[in-house]
């Protein structure tokens, strides 16, 4: 599994190309979802244009390729990605859904 946070840089573009390239990155975001390689993502609370996803894919390679279809990669954003083991997984992981 892997850990990904996702920092989107400043842009001179404007409003509306920022929104154009925020609801691509949304589609490649809901594209992996929906076909379960993100297992839980969202935008921090705390941190403007930044969010966190928890990933799984067969190997680094696959999740570098996904990586790669997202809009603000490489140069548009800062990707740091940490490979972890989930020792424990909450059962109500669910209820916390839009917290």
């Amino acid at each position: 599994m892997y850990l990904i946070d996702i920092s989107i840089k400043s842009s001179d573009l404007s409003e509306a190309e920022q929104a154009k390239q925020l609801d691509a990155h949304r589609a490649w975001f809901a594209k992996y979802f929906q076909q379960g390689n993100f297992l839980l993502l969202g935008p921090y609370l705390d941190k403007a244009r930044a969010g966190v996803i928890i990933a799984q894919a067969d190997s680094r390679e696959q999740l570098e390729q996904i990586l790669a279809e997202d809009i603000y990669y490489p140069d548009l954003a800062d990707y740091q990605i940490r490979e972890f083991k989930a020792a424990m997984v909450a059962e109500n992981i669910q209820q916390f859904q839009g917290a």
